[in-house]
């Protein structure tokens, strides 16, 4: 039964393992027991120079999903890739994931799909989402609006509008102002 399994590697190294697993993969003829190698990713938004750029990141630095059937084969090849430190889990044999931890991870959800086909995940839409960017108390220089060109300190943070209150000085007065996070910049 084919299963997902996080395999550990070295941090900044889970593309080049992915590579690797694949290639060694389609070499020793085992593409009937390694089904699917993932590095788990996400679309993130980030504001660089007043506008919104997406990103992909990765979600778990240093792990990498693999779906395979478990047998000693398939584990000697996994477990001997270059880059590969290891099985999450049991020591003696790695513990498959469960079939809501592989949506959550590969932010799929399959609907209709038995729990049977070991948690096999379909492709989804990925959810974009901003990357925190701001910290309350951070100085940030308004650059759009009827505001810009004033500074002031941040307030509150709103992660799901992407906006910031922002405590601009007006009239010697400190004034909430909302504002986007493509209309501020930091100081």
């Amino acid at each position: 039964m084919f299963r997902w399994y996080v395999i550990n590697t070295y941090s900044g190294h889970e593309n080049k393992v992915k590579h690797n697993l694949e290639h060694r993969v389609q070499t020793m003829s085992q593409d009937r027991r390694v089904r699917q190698v993932v590095v788990p990713t996400e679309q993130v938004q980030e504001i660089k120079d007043g506008r919104k750029v997406n990103v992909e990141k990765r979600t778990m630095p240093g792990y990498v999903l693999v779906q395979m059937e478990m047998t000693d084969d398939a584990w000697g090849l996994v477990k001997n890739t270059p880059g590969v430190t290891g099985f999450v889990g049991s020591r003696n044999k790695p513990l498959p994931l469960s079939r809501s931890e592989v949506d959550n991870l590969l932010h799929t959800e399959v609907p209709g799909q038995a729990a049977a086909d070991g948690g096999q995940a379909g492709e989804g839409a990925p959810r974009p989402k901003l990357a925190p960017q701001y910290e309350i108390g951070e100085t940030v220089k308004v650059i759009a609006g009827p505001l810009s060109d004033f500074s002031g300190e941040i307030a509150e943070i709103n992660d799901d509008a992407a906006k910031l209150k922002v405590l601009v000085s007006i009239f010697g007065r400190e004034t909430p102002v909302e504002v986007g996070y493509d209309q501020v910049k930091k100081v």
